[in-house]
């Protein structure tokens, strides 16, 4: 449901018709009753600039790279083909490209810590000479890795003649007649034919027909991935995210108190350019929850905290940057204040519009767009899954209300999405004057759990409310009337760059879609 306050100008004004979206691929199927083992749950997923590539992480720490394949079917890169107009009838469809070992378990010992190998986020990088970059993180340690095409060399033609005894008889004779010397203490040997050439080996005239040079083909190519970085002891507490800068050369790891800004080629030294850690632990308020660079100021950052606000900050200001430009927070309604309002209220994720002049903010029941040039509240408010509310305190009690739901914005800013349980996901029109919010499932079926638009644009999903029973295994049912399961969740989606195809992990299936 959009609860647009204000005006959202990201778009021309007029109600966009809902998209129709339809299943386009499934990677890592679940058989019925197939149990998932905890390694292989994904934890990342994102998009590379051009959309042609795609990246998952996982909690074993693999990193698991998808590339398309409709774009070259159709000959020529798709700009091309957008720009001579060719009719693309396929949707987009990926392919299994390669994996490979990102981050291992280890061990703190200073500490006494363990530190998952489990991606926590992955960022494409500029590629260069064909080769793929990417930096991907868990807790602790941020690694810088290089994938390209690799020629592999192979010996196509043996030096011998294996039809052609001549040399192997020769060979076996040499052993046979070596074998008979006889051997003094100490390693000596009164056979002299190794010390000297013998005279009774001569090369016959032309040379020896079955001796030939070894000849080296490279038909076949691999695909390699070679850590070039890695950054580490940077962070006491757990990197919650990183962000690339425009520059090509910069990037920043935030965790709960700091973001520390590295440069790609520099993997022992970093800057501390926020910190919001108190002198004494005890009057700590907030933390960081996720941070982002502007998609094209190298200068502009924004981070979102517990509190639920947004801080955009310029790093030509100073070099440790205690204090905003500019502060993004909703006022809180008087008299709605309750055990769970600053639980609820911490932000998740943000995300940058394509061109910069919009942030998406996740909460745990809302989605919230904000224009960078009005920080006196969001333009928009999106209610994910309202009909919650009522389920706060089982929700603390079984903690998922302290889950981290991502979202992600469509690449003309149209539209926006987020996840929930019982594997949902939805997909808001942002524009001014949308009506658009649709639900879908992470299955072959996306429209089975389909929300029907409300006729009237007041009302709420809180007014339809259904709930059934306590607990967390059958907590009760959502705005359709289908049960909901906090146990299956969809934290984790992306939107192509350029197209309405959307990607959402559910375990360990990653599931997309087309519209």
């Amino acid at each position: 449901m959009n609860g647009g306050v204000g005006e959202v100008t990201a778009a021309p004004a007029g109600s966009l018709p809902p998209l129709e979206w339809k299943f386009s691929q499934v990677f890592g199927e679940r058989t019925a009753g197939e149990e998932v083992q905890e390694v292989d749950i994904i934890s990342a997923i994102e998009f590379d600039k051009s959309g042609d590539h795609l990246a998952t992480g996982d909690r074993g720490g693999r990193v698991v790279l998808f590339e398309r394949t409709d774009a070259k079917e159709q000959g020529g890169s798709r700009k091309d083909l957008e720009r001579i107009d060719y009719p693309v009838s396929r949707h987009p469809e990926f392919r299994y490209k390669t994996e490979f070992q990102s981050h291992e378990p280890e061990f703190d010992y200073l500490k006494s810590l363990e530190i998952e190998e489990k991606i926590n986020k992955i960022r494409w990088c500029q590629t260069a000479n064909g080769a793929l970059f990417l930096l991907s993180t868990n807790d602790k340690t941020i690694k810088f890795w290089k994938v390209q095409e690799k020629k592999v060399k192979k010996i196509s033609q043996m030096n011998m003649d294996l039809a052609k005894g001549t040399g192997n008889d020769n060979i076996a004779n040499l052993s046979i007649s070596s074998s008979q010397s006889s051997y003094l203490t100490n390693g000596g040997c009164t056979d002299t034919s190794f010390s000297k050439p013998s005279n009774d080996f001569l090369f016959p005239p032309g040379g020896i027909s079955s001796l030939r040079l070894p000849v080296v083909t490279s038909n076949e190519t691999s695909l390699t991935a070679r850590c070039r970085r890695v950054y580490a002891h940077a962070h006491d507490y757990h990197i919650n995210s990183i962000s690339n800068n425009s520059d090509g050369e910069t990037f920043v790891s935030a965790d709960d108190l700091r973001i520390n800004l590295w440069n790609l080629e520099i993997s022992n030294q970093s800057f501390n350019i926020v910190d919001v850690k108190p002198a004494n632990m005890e009057d700590l308020t907030e933390v960081i929850t996720s941070a982002e660079f502007h998609p094209t100021h190298c200068n502009t950052l924004a981070y979102s905290s517990s509190k639920g606000s947004i801080r955009l900050i310029d790093l030509r200001q100073s070099a440790l940057c205690d204090t905003h430009c500019k502060l993004f927070e909703e006022q809180e309604a008087p008299g709605s204040r309750s055990f769970f309002t600053e639980i609820i209220a911490s932000i998740s994720d943000i995300k940058f519009g394509k061109e910069g002049r919009y942030i998406l903010s996740r909460d745990y029941m809302t989605l919230k767009l904000w224009d960078i040039n009005m920080d006196s509240g969001p333009v928009s408010t999106f209610h994910v899954h309202e009909y919650l509310r009522p389920k706060l305190c089982d929700l603390y009690e079984n903690d998922s209300i302290f889950d981290k739901f991502e979202c992600c914005l469509s690449g003309d800013g149209q539209r926006v999405a987020t996840g929930s349980y019982s594997n949902l996901f939805r997909v808001f029109g942002a524009v001014d004057g949308s009506t658009e919010a649709t639900t879908l499932e992470a299955s072959k079926n996306p429209m089975r759990r389909q929300v029907q638009t409300p006729s009237r644009p007041s009302r709420s999903l809180s007014s339809i409310t259904r709930v059934v029973r306590r607990g967390a295994e059958s907590p009760g049912v959502d705005a359709n009337g289908n049960s909901f399961d906090f146990t299956t969740k969809l934290l984790h989606l992306a939107w192509h760059p350029s197209e309405n195809s959307i990607a959402c992990a559910a375990a360990n299936s990653l599931y997309m879609y087309y519209a």
